[in-house]
């Protein structure tokens, strides 16, 4: 197995951060001095992929325009001998990296955004999801790098998993697995969002997953979940047995930067680095 395709669903309207989204995308809000979209192109680079795919939505061309070349820019800081910035622009993406964009025509959900990159991923193979809100700090190397073992070691689908508070489970998908000890465990059963009271277990999905694209179809016939969306979740339910699922306890620290405190707490922490 090689991963070789990312899918970045980012066509969310980012409304926690208003009105500062009203006009920029919050996958281009900073941290620190990049935008919080390229930590995990970055991520999906350093794990071996090398196409890019951005699910967008309306008002989202700042993301296109970001991993566009700017010709006047880069002549401009060139004739002013700015090498390092020169750099920094021109390589945001390598040149073996293809990037590709494809719009999602109404928010219904997170599975029926990764269900817009069907066409572009090849009916065997395994795919990256990287949610960028989900801002990870991997160690010893990026989460997603971390996750491919895994995913080659048992030919099957694969989600990070971190331990959260029993009071927000209601917020993420809850797995169930017969064995919560060591990094990997096989998958029972997941379910998006339960109430505290039938949350199986305190151990929730987070932000990275690899999954075979037999989960495309699966998605076709996905009906609408919590809260009228289309849920990925909902589709991971229905791999468990066929390819297999298997959760990941990552190393390394996540910030929730869907959220204020989240978002500064990173740029804290990469700005200490």
């Amino acid at each position: 197995m090689k991963l070789r395709k990312a899918v970045f669903p980012v066509a969310g309207l980012g409304t926690r951060f208003l009105p500062a989204t009203k006009s920029i995308p919050k996958e281009m809000l900073p941290i620190v001095d990049r935008p919080i979209i390229q930590y995990a192109v970055d991520e999906a680079i350093e794990a071996g992929c090398d196409t890019l795919i951005f699910v967008t939505g309306r008002a989202k061309r700042a993301v296109e325009d970001y991993f566009d070349r700017n010709p006047e820019l880069e002549a401009e800081l060139e004739a002013k001998g700015k090498t390092e910035a020169l750099d920094a622009v021109r390589n945001i993406i390598p040149p073996h990296v293809k990037v590709l964009f494809v719009r999602q025509p109404a928010p219904l959900g997170l599975g029926h955004a990764v269900l817009c990159a069907a066409p572009m991923i090849a009916k065997d193979e395994h795919f990256a999801v990287l949610l960028p809100d989900d801002l990870i700090d991997g160690y010893p190397v990026g989460v997603l790098k971390q996750m491919v073992h895994v995913a080659e070691q048992h030919n099957a689908s694969v989600v990070a998993i971190e331990q959260v508070l029993r009071k927000d489970v209601s917020k993420y998908g809850i797995i169930k697995t017969q064995d919560e000890e060591g990094a990997v465990m096989k998958i029972d059963a997941i379910v998006e969002k339960p109430k505290i009271e039938d949350a199986p277990s305190n151990s929730a999905v987070v932000g990275r997953y690899i999954l075979h694209a037999s989960v495309m179809e699966t998605l076709e016939n996905t009906p609408p979940g919590s809260g009228g969306e289309i849920q990925l979740t909902d589709a991971l339910a229905q791999q468990i047995e066929n390819p297999g699922l298997y959760g990941y306890r990552f190393g390394g620290k996540r910030f929730d930067c869907g959220n204020k405190q989240g978002f500064l707490t990173a740029n804290i922490h990469f700005g200490l680095r």
